[in-house]
């Protein structure tokens, strides 16, 4: 990404404030993490969104909350349950880090998600991305939050590429802090975030709907292609990934441990099939439970 473009004007920063905020006052979709706003249901949906659309995370959500709407709930619960709570959502570490997290909120904050940075970071499985999304939204703490949609929004409207870099630069972080409004920081989060969902999206862009296309840099110079390392894209069919989802589904569905003759009908491929259940023990995601059985961890 490059950012050697001016800053913008005095005059252009307030229009694109009030320009987005205005739209995304709008435009902004009724998501169950807007509506309750505690530190808990937006570290949850925090954990949940990452690589995965809104549209699988939304009944994932919705049943996660209902069983364990607080950190202890969670945490009295085994890690095991966690995993199998989070279905075909993909990534399933997220879920035993979630799990740790519960634990770890419950023993050293009194079953309350902490409300400074150090303490959310401290935590397992919480980044700098998400301890900053926690603090915004949950805390109206004045955070960069980016995220790809973010990102991408900046990129495109500042620096009049196409797409940011592979990895976040000092420099990407600065300008979004120079592009902060001074009140209601967390609105103008939540709002370019979903400018970038919902408007200027990676494949698709709907300028013509743009509350600031008039703004942007990428726009004005006749959408150069991006010319910078793309992220390769990862294939699914046939991968260790997809022999692990087959695995884990199967002891997500059975109440009792499953035998090993059981998950060998899984995958064809023995070798690859060997590798993914020991792939799955040494993450934590499936323990043995006996001789020649095993289970979701207990």
């Amino acid at each position: 990404m490059t950012l050697h473009a001016a800053p913008f004007s005095t005059g252009q920063l307030g229009q694109l404030h009030e320009d987005v905020m205005s739209w995304f006052a709008l435009a902004a979709r009724d998501l169950p993490w807007r509506r309750d706003t505690s530190a808990w249901a937006v570290m949850v949906s925090e954990f949940m969104l990452q690589q995965t659309p809104v549209a699988r995370v939304l009944p994932v959500y919705h049943a996660w909350m209902r069983r364990w709407p607080t950190p202890a709930s969670l945490a009295a619960d085994p890690p095991g349950e966690a995993v199998r709570a989070w279905g075909r959502l993909g990534y399933p570490r997220r879920a035993l880090r979630l799990h740790a997290a519960a634990v770890a909120i419950v023993e050293r904050h009194d079953g309350g998600v902490p409300d400074s940075v150090d303490d959310l970071l401290a935590l397992p499985g919480v980044g700098a991305y998400t301890a900053a999304a926690v603090m915004s939204f949950a805390f109206e703490g004045r955070e960069v939050v980016l995220d790809t949609n973010v990102r991408r929004v900046f990129a495109r409207l500042v620096a009049g590429d196409q797409l940011p870099s592979t990895s976040v630069t000092v420099a990407e972080r600065d300008l979004a802090a120079s592009l902060m409004p001074l009140h209601d920081a967390h609105r103008w989060a939540a709002a370019t975030m979903e400018l970038g969902a919902l408007i200027c999206t990676a494949r698709s862009p709907r300028c013509e709907q743009c509350p600031v296309a008039s703004l942007c840099r990428w726009r004005a110079a006749g959408y150069p292609e991006f010319d910078g390392d793309r992220r390769p894209t990862q294939s699914w069919e046939g991968t260790d990934r997809q022999c692990r989802g087959r695995l884990l589904a199967v002891l997500r569905d059975a109440a009792d441990p499953v035998s090993k003759a059981t998950l060998d009908l899984v995958w064809t491929d023995e070798t690859q099939r060997e590798r993914a259940l020991d792939g799955l023990v040494a993450d934590g995601l499936v323990e043995p439970a006996g001789e020649n059985t095993f289970s979701l961890p207990r």
